[in-house]
């Protein structure tokens, strides 16, 4: 009866989330973006993370209870290291700075701002109207952007006369430098620089229009400052940012879903930095930078990259698992956790994570969706071993021992946890496929020690938590936790129904996903989006559709958007980019169920929601080609799916639910 009360207040939940969702603070438009209209909802602020190849800048923004904007700019440059050279040396300021406060419009300082629009689609503009005496007006435009490939947060201002009478505007030539003390960096000073390009004093006709621009930028002291095309600069984001959307492209009768899978893509793919150890994918943050992680870069979002068609992305995600390779050791010591400064030091700070099971997790997944035999044979030696180390672990009852997980002691994980052996129990089943695709011994081997550790898994960690038949996160575990989710990711499936009930009861599930533990107040969204994909990985087609309509809405419209989140309260909500990989994944590997079998080669298990007659995904550029798949719904409870590759289409028809396989030309 308990356990029946909560599944019922768990639907009671999700009914309020509907209704909250309708209550969303943006929209989106027809081009793609999405955007804030602004009315009595202010005061209000929000931030956001974007990125290029030498900079990070974090926007905290907001309207005022008078209806101005605010901004605050949080810049990061990786590139620039600080001392002491760790995981946190980025040169990093944050700055009030804001060119407006320099310009005079009729002599005087802009005053009367009211805002109009905000709208986001991997640039943060800003529509205003400012009202002035004797029906003087204009309207400002405001964009924000880094540069793709240099150390600039870019800023452009277009200003038009909206009133009956001209305007007489003053810009000043303002190029200001600061030099930081040369002892706190590794290459001595650093010199930052805040500018407006264009000045000069303008008038302005009614219906004309003035553009000027502005940046933040630093550099190592004696490099010589880089002259800005502004207009090349923003076309080089927008093209970026419009290939990150327009491949892997979700088309589903759930536009809000479409768009959170598109945007995901943004943060997902921007965050990669071009350091003296290779591109290197950063979770950001203002903290994560220049460096990886066997979680965020080998686990989470190196096996997505090939799906994106983002070659930078693989090109990041080869180099971070070579250096990985470079920690192997015949002394069987654990593989760090991190490897920091742009190669040049490691992190190992709470000792064994489940590292090794991460980066094998991570290695063969992605070296099968990269569809490229040499890559794969480059990876060979660091996921044999990385195995090998995983098997040397495994305790008397045949699981594998870690001193801690990903979360790092924030919550007890004992000496071994349910996500090191299940991450290692899908590394196992990935390297018995690549053994056989490229010609290595071992395959066999594999299945066995996969096949056995499914069992001990099942012994060791199987359990009634809470009144649920689901798993203790460790021996002893006697309260909930997300991470019961991970085996549905990886395939197994012996507490499905019992695992599910638990994550969507109200112990486990709120409005912003689930929590990391029963009664606590923290959430991480990666173990809701893991979550997410295992339910849609074992048929919970319908359920998995709700919450992920109702996270996507949070997310997407809600008050902080429009990515994924690493965790509250911790990093207050920051926008870490391989959360966004992982949702991502929800749509490839959970909803249309693309598992890698093969270099070429691919099991499909598309998990349709009733309610949709259609889906499809455009673009996937896995296996080293491009294909689409295309799903639809026909009578007598099958589905017809359709593989498009170089203009030829291969048609199949599958029971509900049918796993197939598929080989690619």
């Amino acid at each position: 009866m308990y356990k029946k009360n909560l599944i019922w207040a768990a639907f009671a939940l999700l009914t309020l989330f509907s209704a909250k969702a309708n209550e969303q603070r943006w929209k989106i438009a027809d081009d793609g973006s999405i955007y804030w209209t602004i009315g009595a909802d202010i005061p209000h602020t929000d931030h956001i993370e974007m990125s290029g190849k030498s900079v990070s800048v974090v926007l905290r923004y907001g309207v005022n209870s008078q209806g101005a904007f605010t901004l605050n700019k949080s810049m990061v440059w990786p590139l620039l290291r600080t001392i002491p050279n760790n995981t946190h040396a980025s040169l990093m300021r944050r700055f009030n700075w804001n060119p407006l406060d320099l310009i005079t419009v009729n002599g005087r300082e802009l005053q009367n701002e009211k805002v109009q629009k905000i709208t986001l689609k991997g640039k943060l503009s800003i529509e205003s109207r400012f009202d002035l005496w004797r029906d003087d007006s204009f309207t400002l435009l405001r964009e924000y952007f880094p540069s793709t490939d240099k150390p600039f947060l870019i800023e452009t201002y277009k200003i038009i006369n909206t009133g009956k009478r001209a305007l007489y505007i003053e810009i000043p030539d303002s190029k200001n430098r600061i030099y930081t003390d040369r002892v706190k960096g590794v290459d001595g000073t650093y010199r930052i620089e805040t500018a407006i390009v264009e000045n000069g004093a303008f008038n302005l006709n009614p219906g004309e229009e003035l553009s000027f621009s502005a940046y933040i930028a630093a550099y190592r002291k004696d490099e010589a400052s880089i002259d800005l095309n502004i207009n090349q600069e923003r076309a080089n984001r927008d093209n970026l940012v419009t290939s990150w959307m327009n491949n892997l492209e979700l088309e589903t009768p759930d536009k809000i879903i479409d768009h959170m899978f598109a945007f995901s893509k943004i943060r997902a793919c921007e965050s990669i930095y071009q350091t003296k150890g290779g591109p290197m994918h950063g979770p950001g943050g203002e903290s994560y930078y220049a460096a990886i992680w066997a979680n965020d870069q080998a686990e989470y979002i190196n096996p997505y990259f090939p799906f994106t068609g983002y070659q930078y992305g693989n090109a990041s995600a080869l180099n971070s698992f070579m250096h990985f390779a470079r920690f192997m050791n015949p002394e069987n010591k654990p593989i760090p956790s991190s490897i920091i400064a742009e190669g040049l030091d490691i992190w190992n700070g709470v000792g064994d994570r489940g590292d090794a099971a991460m980066i094998a997790y991570g290695a063969t997944r992605y070296a099968l969706a990269r569809g490229s035999k040499a890559e794969a044979l480059q990876l060979w030696p660091l996921i044999e071993w990385c195995l090998h180390y995983n098997q040397s672990k495994l305790n008397p009852q045949g699981v594998v021992m870690s001193d801690t997980d990903e979360l790092e002691n924030r919550f007890p994980s004992g000496d071994a946890n349910l996500c090191t052996s299940s991450l290692y129990y899908d590394a196992l089943l990935s390297a018995a496929y690549l053994a056989d695709e490229i010609g290595q011994k071992g395959a066999k081997t594999y299945r066995d020690q996969a096949a056995k550790l499914r069992e001990n898994i099942e012994k060791y960690f199987g359990a009634t938590v809470e009144g649920f038949n689901t798993y203790a996160y460790y021996k002893g575990n006697d309260v909930l936790r997300s991470w019961i989710c991970i085996p549905l990711t990886v395939g197994i499936n012996e507490r499905v129904s019992g695992t599910i009930d638990a994550l969507f009861s109200p112990r486990l599930w709120t409005e912003n996903g689930l929590l990391t533990q029963a009664g606590s107040e923290t959430f991480w969204d990666r173990s809701t989006l893991y979550a997410l994909r295992g339910v849609y990985a074992v048929g919970e087609t319908e359920k998995a559709t709700k919450f992920l309509h109702h996270y996507s809405a949070t997310r997407l419209l809600g008050d902080h958007v429009p990515y994924a989140i690493e965790a509250w309260p911790e990093g207050e909500q920051r926008h870490l980019s391989a959360e966004s990989g992982l949702y991502g994944r929800i749509i490839t590997e959970g909803m249309f169920g693309i598992r890698p079998v093969g270099l070429k080669s691919f099991t499909l298990t598309p998990r349709l929601p009733v309610e949709w007659d259609q889906m499809a995904l455009r673009r996937i550029h896995a296996f080293n080609t491009v294909f689409d798949i295309e799903v639809k719904r026909i009578p007598q409870n099958r589905l017809q799916v359709e593989i498009i590759q170089n203009g030829k289409t291969k048609t199949l028809t599958v029971k509900e639910s049918e796993t197939i396989k598929f080989t690619l030309k």
